[in-house]
């Protein structure tokens, strides 16, 4: 048994405890960063990474015959080498090449699984690590597996085997329209698989904007994809090769392989937080400070404080974190409905901050302004004919716009500008005089605002 001391111990290397752990290195702070399985964490090998690898050459594809001049001369979809590109952004899951990064930084890095054993102190293996001014769980999430008769015996596909296969299924059923089953849909129908989505509620994407998940399930059903609302599976069974999945309408579908993507999992069952009266296996409750309260020793980052389950923001409380543990002041401005998300589909939809529903339940006094995306000069060039809507929820009391969303082909990189105008809450008559150039997509702003009536 051996005894090192730090003056921070990060459990978990993901992108949220990368960049903690990074920044209070580069503040000349001594750090040790734990992790039992690959440094990068779950996006960057079987997240967010490899997923936009697969959807994207199908993506583009559209898109060229979207373009008259171009579709004319528009091939099919190579699958092996989609696959082989995929490969590569995820350096066949080899972290390898995450590693430098730490070590630039003196960043020690322990492989195992970490444990809280008392105050400040963290047990790996055979080794004891006391942190003399912080620890940080920043230990993410895995796939939930809900208790659906005879699912784990099917030997399910989760995120993890669908980014990562080899094999293309003929056939493939989605358990759950939430964005990793609506990415992953579209994915495999662009590869010639049949797939067929079953949603417990009445549509797909079910927190966004209603007209969201209708154009996403449009394209889907253009696409071939049998999307199934309303519908819960209640037993699963696999022989001879093929899983049939057993629906509460009497009805039941057959596919090659299954993928359940109905949600995630807290990994914080065995970090010994009992011990602190933390309830294992659930999120772990922080304050604004993201520490847990009445252990200021003690700070939970990314999916497993469970406040908001995506890369960036983990990545954004990682800082958050480090600033505060180097004593710097660093209020939480971006949390819960202020967070911007992005589903990768075709259309895509890039939403920040509220709906109109979820604005109207906080009270607050909101309208909604619609255009076409494409109701523009430079919506002509991308995605002509595709569908797509973009959205401002505006806050009529104070004139901010409290949410934003947009949906489209390629529209993702028109989402920042809305996360500025959200967080930062710019009054409208100000961001009028945000000028956006011709002839460019970012007009939008321009039909939004002249649609609000500025």
């Amino acid at each position: 048994m051996t005894e090192r001391s730090f003056d921070v111990v990060v459990i978990g290397a993901g992108p949220a405890g990368e960049v903690c752990a990074g920044r209070l290195a580069d503040a000349d702070l001594q750090v040790a960063i734990v992790e039992q399985h690959l440094v990068g964490g779950e996006c960057s090998f079987y997240g967010c990474m490899p997923s936009k690898a697969l959807l994207r050459p199908g993506q583009v594809l559209a898109e060229a015959r979207r373009v008259r001049g171009a579709a004319e001369g528009v091939d099919g979809l190579d699958v092996q080498a989609t696959r082989e590109r995929r490969d590569e952004i995820i350096h066949n899951l080899d972290d390898s090449v995450q590693v430098p990064w730490l070590e630039e930084r003196d960043i020690a890095l322990l492989r195992g699984h970490g444990r809280l054993t008392g105050e400040r102190t963290v047990q790996v293996g055979d080794e004891t690590l006391t942190a003399r001014r912080a620890v940080v769980i920043a230990t993410g999430t895995e796939p939930a597996i809900p208790p659906i008769p005879g699912l784990r015996e099917a030997h399910p596909w989760t995120n993890r085997e669908a980014v990562t296969t080899h094999d293309v299924p003929s056939s493939l059923v989605v358990l759950g329209g939430g964005t990793v089953g609506v990415e992953m849909a579209d994915a495999y129908a662009s590869f010639g698989t049949q797939v067929t989505i079953i949603e417990a509620g009445p549509r797909v994407l079910a927190r966004e904007e209603p007209f969201a998940g209708d154009e996403v399930c449009a394209a889907l059903a253009e696409a071939g994809v049998l999307v199934r609302a309303d519908t819960r599976a209640t037993a699963v069974s696999r022989e001879d090769g093929r899983v049939t999945v057993e629906l509460d309408d009497g009805s039941s579908v057959s596919a090659e392989e299954i993928l359940v993507a109905v949600g995630r999992r807290t990994l914080s069952a065995e970090l010994g937080v009992e011990s602190f009266g933390i309830e294992p296996g659930r999120p772990i409750e922080v304050d604004d400070s993201l520490r847990v309260p009445g252990h200021d020793w003690l700070y939970v980052i990314g999916d497993a404080n469970g406040r908001v389950l995506l890369t960036h923001m983990g990545k954004y409380q990682g800082r958050l974190a480090a600033d505060r543990i180097l004593g710097r002041e660093a209020p939480l401005r971006s949390d819960g409905a202020l967070s911007p998300r992005v589903t990768f589909t075709d259309p895509q939809v890039a939403a920040v901050g509220h709906t109109l529903a979820s604005a109207q339940e906080a009270g607050i006094d909101a309208r909604a302004v619609d255009v076409p995306t494409s109701a523009n000069a430079g919506g002509s060039f991308v995605g002509p004919g595709a569908l797509g809507t973009a959205r401002i929820v505006v806050d009529e009391r104070r004139r901010v716009i409290v949410g934003a969303t947009f949906t489209g082909p390629e529209i993702n990189e028109a989402l920042h500008a809305a996360t500025i105008a959200v967080v930062a809450e710019v009054p409208l008559d100000d961001l009028w005089h945000a000028v956006p150039c011709f002839p460019t997509r970012s007009e939008l702003w321009l039909k939004l605002l002249e649609a609000y009536g500025l």
